[in-house]
């Protein structure tokens, strides 16, 4: 984890939500009243950004105390308590919700991810994210999805040349797309890979003829064309599936024999898990 990115995005999120002070625990709490916290699981799930809440505490109040029970990447169930908190009550009471939606956020990805990965166990076929996430929030979007056993594909447009059908229409054809993009990383002297998006079997055979590629997606291909595609390819380039791929059809999709299937559903509609913070009394 990448605590300077990390931290970046707390500040921001404690901006967003603190302004000028958390005036109903200013007015309700003594400043130095000390108590204790604990996350609650109430949701069966797999858990992920306890790390994250780490560094919530620690950047609200560095006196504040965390106990972790449970680490990342664990399967949690009803009930279970993730880890306690301590130390000043109004600093517990700033860090809460921006813990609660961070992990509950990361935990929904992580969970949903775990799930297809366990369905496509022995089928060779791994799962990726794509950039159909949160503004601002992608990097733990995609540590979520690391966390849950899936795989990051390219983090932004700097890291990865991914001509796709916009590319391809306004460069005026899938040969002037590729070509191009050959060229350029030769005159800017840039290692970067290239994958090429095709839409039909035609397109395929295009690419598999210009070659210098490094992987084909395949967008939005029926099952059978898809079969095909990948027995015309034989393994000579990876291949990636994607275009309404869900938890309910990921599996049919990893049977065609494709290398991995991307999956904008892993980050850009789950559902959140659900956690809680309540305080422990005595």
């Amino acid at each position: 984890m990448d605590k300077k990115i990390v931290h970046q995005i707390i500040k921001s999120a404690l901006i967003e939500d603190l302004g000028d002070g958390d005036h109903t625990s200013l007015s309700t709490i003594p400043a130095e009243e000390k108590g204790k916290a604990k996350l609650l699981v109430k949701e069966d799930g797999v858990i992920a950004g306890v790390k994250v809440a780490v560094e919530v505490c620690r950047e609200v109040d560095p006196e504040l105390k965390v106990e972790v029970l449970i680490e990342d990447g664990t399967t949690v169930r009803v009930g279970d308590i993730i880890l306690y908190v301590s130390g000043k009550v109004q600093s517990i009471l700033v860090a809460e919700r921006l813990m609660l939606n961070l992990m509950q956020r990361m935990s929904g990805i992580a969970t949903t991810t775990s799930k297809i990965v366990k369905q496509l166990a022995g089928t060779g076929t791994q799962v990726l994210d794509t950039r159909k996430t949160t503004p601002n929030l992608r990097y733990l979007e995609k540590l979520a999805v690391k966390i849950g056993g899936g795989v990051n594909h390219r983090f932004g447009l700097f890291d990865m040349i991914l001509i796709k059908d916009n590319h391809i229409d306004y460069a005026g054809g899938i040969e002037n797309a590729v070509k191009a993009a050959q060229a350029y990383l030769r005159d800017k002297n840039k290692n970067l890979q290239i994958e090429v998006e095709v839409r039909n079997l035609v397109e395929l055979q295009r690419v598999l003829s210009i070659g210098g590629v490094d992987r084909i997606l395949l967008d939005n291909f029926s099952f059978e064309d898809l079969r095909k595609a990948v027995k015309a390819v034989d393994k000579t380039i990876p291949t990636e599936a994607s275009g309404n791929i869900t938890i309910d059809n990921a599996l049919e999709y990893a049977k065609c024999g494709v290398d991995y299937i991307s999956m904008g559903a892993l980050t850009h509609s789950v559902k959140g898990l659900d956690l809680s913070l309540k305080a422990v009394v005595n």
